[in-house]
């Protein structure tokens, strides 16, 4: 049961941060004038390199998201596994 806390715990942490980012990272997204790449969104996260003396309006959020990623895969792993083996004990 200790375990399935813990996934839990490291699930959510990493699902608020994430999800924390996409909603700043799509407010802010709509004041972005100039972009490169595919999506304007993506492009508010990660950010881009400098060229000369422009300015890059972009939150460079991109490490703190992917260790959100990497969390919210982690917990969900912990719980699967707990489950997985729950439910193997009992048949």
């Amino acid at each position: 049961m200790k375990r399935i806390f813990i996934g839990v715990v490291i699930m959510l942490s990493g699902l608020l941060v994430t999800l924390s980012i996409i909603i700043v990272g799509a407010v802010y997204a709509t004041h972005i004038n100039a972009w490169s790449g595919k999506s304007k969104l993506w492009f508010a996260i990660f950010g881009e390199k400098q060229y000369g003396d422009e300015v890059v309006d972009s939150l460079f959020l991109g490490f703190p998201f992917v260790i959100g990623v990497i969390f919210f895969l982690l917990g969900f792993i912990i719980l699967v596994y707990e489950y997985y083996k729950t439910f193997k004990d009992q048949g």
